[in-house]
This record gives structure tokens, C-alpha cells and sequence, in this order.
């Protein structure tokens, strides 16, 4: 169970989303002692914009790993550095780091995606191979000479409506096929992102959970932390697994 603490959100969007290396610590001590096994973060500006600069991202990442012991993953988001030469050169900045990301994610849609990618892969940090409903990352990723190299796919459906998104990871998956033979973590976002889990815990298929998802427990409580998130998202993605295909 992957916890993603806070996403391109802002601190306006809610209370409990951690904007500040600090916050992100104490928000990721919580969700591993919740049961989340691995780490998905957004480092933050100051004034709270995401951002790929490698001081930020090595002061988050060094608060972070004081207080866990589990995988931490980080955004290459083309909204964290629009450009797709300067997003590569700040990712080739990484390898300067003291102790890099474990993995990151890469959106395969995004121009520039093969190149950040084979960046990261250089520096031997994990990619995570971010592939969207709604968009022709599937068809990339299928004809990728990388495609075999990244740590896992996200599946990532971001049809936001509780109505469809199960229908529409569904055909998110029949796009990724074999996914050549990676393993998958399928999720959603917003209404979608319990429906979604939900159909990740039947069939058998990791998944994740966190403000950066969702601010909304399943009866549609707000949240107000990652850490309560991950115990929802735990009971029911178990209790879908269990009644799931044999």
C-alpha cells in the first residue's frame, strides 16, 4: 500500500495536506504506522508550488527518512518544470544527491517522458511508469525499449466520477495488457479513488491512497490526515482481496 501525501495540492485544498519537509515527515511516520509500505511525495517550494529542484528535494527526502524506514518516491510531473529540457536537466541534477529518490514517477504521456526516464535509470533511482486513462501513455509505454527496465506501472485512472471510474480502470488495463510484465499499482482520484481501490483489492493488484487522491474517507468524511486514509484504505482493499477471484 502506497501513500501519496500530498500531490500539486495546495494548503487551501484542506487541512492535513503536508506542504513543508517537516509536515511531510510527520505525515509519512503516520501513514507507515497506519500500514502504508512505501512512499509518494511532492516536494514543495516555500511558498508551495512543486517543484523538481534537487536542494528542496534532498531537505525533504533527508526529513523524511529520519523518521521512516520505507521506499520514497518522488513527482517528475511536467506541471513541476513545463519544459521538457529543463525538467531533464533538473532531473540530471539529481545525481549530485547524497542519497537519491528510491523510485520516481514519470508521466509516460508527458513530452520528454523516454529521456527523464533513462535519466533516472542512469542514476540507478526506480521508475515508476505513470500511465493516465484518457491519454496515449499506454501506446508509448507498449512500443518502449525502457517499458521492461521501470520498477512498476501506475495505472493511474483519472476519470474523477464514482459512477465510471471502475469502468474506466478497467479500460485502463485492457490498454496496458501484460504491461511487459511489470507489476501494476491501479488507482484513482477524487469520487473515483474508492471504487477504484476497491477493484485493485478483487483483483489482486497493489494500489494506493492518500491526500493527493482523495480528502475523503469512504462515507465521504473528510480525512484531515493521510494516516486515516491508509487504515480505511487498508480494511477495505483487504476485505476486496479476500472476496476477489481465486
Amino acid at each position: 500500500m502506497q501513500v501519496c501525501l500530498n500531490g500539486a495540492r495546495s494548503a487551501a485544498d484542506g487541512a492535513g495536506v503536508p506542504m513543508s519537509p517537516d509536515a511531510m515527515a510527520g505525515s509519512a511516520a503516520a501513514a507507515v504506522a497506519a500500514g502504508a509500505t512505501d512512499l509518494h511525495v511532492h516536494p514543495k517550494t516555500p511558498c508551495g508550488r512543486d517543484t523538481l529542484s534537487p536542494r528542496v528535494l534532498e531537505e525533504t527526502l533527508r526529513a523524511i527518512r529520519a523518521r521512516v524506514r520505507v521506499p520514497v518516491g518522488v513527482t517528475t510531473g511536467a506541471w513541476s518544470e513545463p519544459d521538457p529540457g529543463a525538467r531533464l536537466r533538473r532531473v540530471r541534477s539529481w545525481a549530485a544527491l547524497p542519497e537519491p529518490p528510491d523510485h520516481a514517477s514519470v508521466n509516460w504521456h508527458e513530452p520528454g517522458a523516454e529521456e527523464v526516464a533513462a535519466a533516472l535509470l542512469d542514476q540507478g533511482v526506480g521508475v515508476e511508469a505513470g500511465i493516465w486513462s484518457g491519454t496515449d501513455g499506454a501506446a508509448r509505454f507498449a512500443a518502449s525499449p525502457l517499458a521492461p527496465r521501470v520498477l512498476r506501472v501506475l495505472a493511474e485512472v483519472t476519470d474523477p466520477e464514482a459512477a465510471s471510474a471502475e469502468r474506466a480502470a478497467l479500460a485502463l488495463l485492457s490498454e496496458l495488457g501484460s504491461a511487459h510484465g511489470r507489476p501494476v499499482l491501479l488507482h484513482g482520484e477524487e469520487a473515483g479513488t474508492w471504487p477504484v481501490l476497491r477493484l485493485a483489492g478483487r483483483l489482486g493488484l497493489a494500489t494506493r491512497i492518500g491526500l493527493e487522491d482523495t480528502l475523503l474517507l469512504p462515507d465521504g468524511r473528510p480525512a484531515g490526515s493521510n494516516a486515516r486514509l491508509v487504515r480505511a484504505a487498508l480494511r477495505s482493499w483487504r476485505t476486496d482481496r479476500a472476496d476477489g477471484p481465486a
